[in-house]
């Protein structure tokens, strides 16, 4: 597994805005952003790497989290490799009212890893609601989006699922 820092920052030019990060926190992420030293104490070696002090990239690690400057930091598995073999995006066509709540209780589920709310693009696309569901094989998947089905109940419309065919490269946005 690696661990990755997903950064969000507006790259549009030059801004007095005071929520652009500075040139040191600009060095930590792009230090940090294809992923964390695998050691037992990554954000030391950032620092050792940096010529700061590891308390000094932890705390502005934490600050530009607070800021939305990085929006997660997180372990990027291969599904795959972990014997996860059918990965199914199951999309949904929720009522508007009903989707950010029940995405609150669908998130919980141990066995979604990914819980979105989404603009519908009419009339060709009626799904709003989207849920990563992991298993060893279609089958179980699809036990597991019945689950949902039934969580969903009435306010579900209509629902659909995409299998991965594929690892697909995994990366957010990358400064220089």
């Amino acid at each position: 597994m690696v661990a990755s820092i997903s950064v969000v920052e507006d790259l549009c030019g030059e801004s007095d805005d005071s929520s652009f990060v500075d040139p040191v926190d600009r060095a930590i992420i792009v230090e940090t952003q294809g992923g964390l030293p695998l050691v037992s104490k990554p954000y030391h070696a950032v620092a050792i790497k940096l010529g700061l002090s590891a308390e000094v990239v932890m705390e502005r690690i934490r600050a530009m989290q607070r800021s939305g400057a990085i929006r997660r930091i997180g372990a990027i598995p291969n599904h795959f490799a972990l014997g996860y073999k059918a990965n199914g995006m199951a999309v949904w066509d929720v009522v508007d009212e009903q989707v950010d709540a029940l995405g609150h209780q669908i998130g919980r589920l141990d066995f979604v890893s990914h819980c979105y709310r989404r603009p519908r693009y009419l009339p060709e696309w009626p799904y709003n609601f989207f849920v990563m569901v992991h298993g060893q094989s279609h089958p179980e998947v699809e036990k597991k989006i019945e689950e949902i089905s039934h969580i969903l109940g009435a306010d579900c419309r209509a629902n659909d699922v995409l299998y991965s065919t594929r690892i697909l490269k995994k990366t957010g946005i990358r400064l220089k």
